[in-house]
This record gives C-alpha cells, sequence and structure tokens, in this order.
C-alpha cells in the first residue's frame, strides 16, 4: 500500500531515460516499458532518495499545491507498477 508519509526511492531494477516529455521507463524485473509524462515527474522520482518521504520529494520538485494530489495518484500508480519502491 503506497505511503506519501513514507521514503521511497526508485527500484535499482528500473531505468529512466529523460525526454522532452519526461522520461522513458524500463522495468528489467518486468520488461515493461512506461512513461513518466512530466518534467516534475521525473524530478520527484529521481530525487526521492533524498528526501524523509514523497510529499516532500513532491515539494521539493516545485509541484504547486494544487496539484500535489494529481502527482500522489502519479505516484501511487508508479508504486503499484514496482517502478518506485518503499526504502
Amino acid at each position: 500500500m503506497f505511503d506519501p508519509d513514507r521514503p521511497y526511492r526508485c527500484s535499482p531494477q528500473v531505468a529512466l531515460r529523460p525526454e522532452p516529455f519526461g522520461a522513458l521507463v524500463y522495468h528489467f524485473g518486468t520488461r515493461q516499458l512506461s512513461f513518466l509524462k512530466s518534467p516534475e515527474l521525473l524530478r520527484i522520482v529521481s530525487t526521492l532518495e533524498l528526501h524523509d518521504d514523497v510529499r516532500s520529494a513532491v515539494d521539493g520538485a516545485g509541484v504547486r499545491p494544487e496539484r500535489r494530489a494529481a502527482y500522489l495518484r502519479a505516484l501511487a500508480g508508479l508504486a503499484t507498477a514496482g517502478t518506485i519502491e518503499p526504502r
């Protein structure tokens, strides 16, 4: 269960390739290719390990308060897919 008040990290089985729209995400364990659809989401995922919790990472990426819920939903989906994981 995704908990934005806990610390997370990008899975070591995941490779991120930055693109103008965000990033391509390849999971070596599942062999799935997916996308991060914004540069802000890439910034959050890339810096998760630097923060005490997910909410701090979202704030640190400069996400506007009215957009935070959308980013938290996206991160919950990334946790379900195994792109990010608790640390």
